[in-house]
């Protein structure tokens, strides 16, 4: 079943997908997809060339041009724009904010989501963002849904970005994750929502060991064929 397998890992920014999205693929032997650094691609495409992100026509253009290429093992996953590795440049704060911004609109999210069907068409992959599970993957064979509250994922977010940017405070950091969480919710196309047959985890209070357990263990149930696991980490 591993081969074929799809698994899709949602949920708001800051709830841990990719950490844990990247551990399980290198567990498994999977390819893994990093979603949002296609979106963060594109708004790295878009900031060069100079276009507003308040004109979707020309944003949708530089998204339908523009070369991305995922490639390397989980742990060092390199994202290529255009023929060239932009893996730490697309990690910047305003470059996921612009990124935010350009991943609610339609044009955009329609035309990744059409290759990051291509490329996980094969099976055998984990990926991670907003809508794999109701949109790019709705008969994914796994799905997770993780999240936390949004001042345990702002405090994450400003552990990690702070080293980078030291002007970042933590009220700015939830700001951003609240304005994220709005968009991501309230866009018409692909919304942030939970996949009806998704196992929720909620993150806030869990090492991140204990949530990489509980999520290999629902996937090694599947592989088993053994029931699904409750969606409730705390029942």
């Amino acid at each position: 079943m591993t081969k074929s397998l799809i698994i899709a890992i949602d949920g708001p920014s800051g709830a841990g997908k990719s950490t844990l999205g990247r551990r399980l693929a290198r567990e498994l032997g999977l390819l893994y997809i990093d979603t949002g650094a296609m979106y963060r691609a594109v708004a790295l495409a878009v900031t060069r060339a100079g276009v507003s992100t308040a004109d979707p026509e020309a944003v949708a253009g530089v998204a339908r041009q523009a070369s991305i290429q995922l490639a390397g093992d989980p742990d060092s996953l390199q994202v290529r724009l255009d023929g060239h590795d932009v893996s730490g440049e697309i990690r910047g704060e305003q470059i996921g904010h612009t990124a935010s911004v350009v991943s609610a609109i339609p044009e955009v999210r329609r035309e990744l989501v059409r290759r990051q069907r291509e490329m996980g068409a094969r099976g055998g992959v984990v990926l991670d963002g907003r809508d794999i599970g109701t949109v790019v993957f709705p008969s994914a064979g796994v799905k997770f849904f993780l999240t936390a509250v949004p001042e345990e994922r702002a405090r994450r977010r400003f552990d990690e970005e702070r080293l980078k940017e030291r002007d970042q405070t933590f009220e700015a950091t939830l700001a951003d994750i609240n304005a994220r969480d709005r968009r991501d919710s309230s866009r018409e196309d692909s919304p942030l929502r939970i996949a009806s047959d998704a196992v929720v985890i909620d993150t806030t209070e869990l090492p991140i060991e204990e949530v990489y357990r509980r999520m290999l263990e629902v996937v090694r149930e599947r592989q088993r064929g053994a029931p699904e696991a409750a969606s409730d980490p705390k029942s």
